[in-house]
């Protein structure tokens, strides 16, 4: 690891049809093996699919459902004299960010529908309408936080 600066953050290109940042990011995290074709034809499949379900923006719901996955507070673990804290911290933007579509990609994939297009259409109405595993999992990191405030004084 090199000790003389950090590294700079690579600007992220847009996509292609609805010329936006967090979408495109969004597709690289669902991308396998580089198959960068593939995850455009399952986000774009899926924003039709949202499109035709709730007759709302696709872009407008993707941007709603991310908003109630983003976390604000999380717990990390810090050793203090032989024991182990875990101590809740605000969430960086950028963190946030990741942690959502991290988690939205993760529990649309464990979805039951046939299709990872279905599954994606639906982990995001979900989302969108505060439901759904990945505002689950954003309730209960937000409860691991609340539980353990008594030991915000460890914070660094």
């Amino acid at each position: 690891m090199s000790r003389r600066h950090r590294a700079e953050k690579r600007p992220v290109l847009p996509d292609a049809k609805f010329k936006d940042t967090v979408v495109s990011k969004f597709m690289s995290c669902l991308m396998f093996d580089g198959k960068r074709s593939i995850a455009e034809r399952i986000v774009y499949g899926a924003f039709d699919r949202i499109q035709e379900k709730s007759g709302n923006e696709p872009v407008k719901v993707f941007h709603d459902a991310l908003e109630n996955v983003r976390p604000n507070l999380e717990v990390r673990s810090r050793r203090v004299g032989g024991a182990t804290y875990q101590v809740p911290v605000e969430v960086r933007s950028e963190r946030a960010q990741a942690l959502a579509i991290r988690w939205l990609i993760d529990s649309s994939r464990k979805r039951g529908e046939n299709t990872m297009v279905d599954r994606l259409s639906g982990e995001l109405l979900d989302a969108s309408n505060n439901r759904g595993n990945a505002v689950k999992k954003r309730e209960d990191t937000h409860k691991m936080a609340e539980a353990n405030r008594a030991f915000s004084h460890y914070r660094w």
